[in-house]
């Protein structure tokens, strides 16, 4: 039987595109994300599809730091790059999150005990993997305001 965490990054790479359409809509709304909403559905639909296809790759990784390193910052270089302030680029990635367990939960994924305990697990890596990256995201964008010479 797979563990839920298999199953939880199983149904997100799956379905990436229909997370990415609900968490598109949300981001493209949110008065938290004011920069996204001039942003092109198509792209913003992109990047979160490549992002929820390649989470898989981060969540299982053999060697977790430098991958979520390289994962997230290369994310915050990509909106960086975009114009998106970083506030607003950690805020987009929290809601990331929120629509993976969002649609997992619509899905009735949670059926079992013994479902509810290995949500409990993926959640609490889920969170881990996300705190890191969020960590990650702040320090790049410190970086390249740096490098542009800019100050806060």
């Amino acid at each position: 039987m797979k563990a839920f965490a298999d199953k939880l990054v199983e149904i997100t790479e799956r379905h990436a595109q229909e997370i990415a359409e609900q968490w598109c809509k949300t981001v493209r709304t949110s008065n938290r994300t004011p920069s996204y909403h001039a942003v092109p559905e198509d792209a913003c639909l992109q990047q979160a599809v490549n992002f929820y296809n390649n989470l898989g790759k981060v969540y299982f990784s053999k060697r977790p730091s430098r991958d979520v390193f390289e994962f997230f910052t290369q994310y915050a270089e990509d909106r960086y790059n975009e114009g998106i302030p970083c506030p607003e680029a950690i805020y987009a990635l929290f809601m990331m999150r929120r629509h993976i367990w969002l649609y997992a939960d619509s899905q009735a994924t949670f059926v079992t005990p013994m479902d509810h305990l290995q949500a409990i697990e993926a959640i609490n890596k889920t969170i881990r993997l996300f705190d890191l990256g969020t960590l990650f995201v702040a320090q790049k964008y410190d970086a390249l305001r740096t490098r542009d010479g800019l100050i806060y």
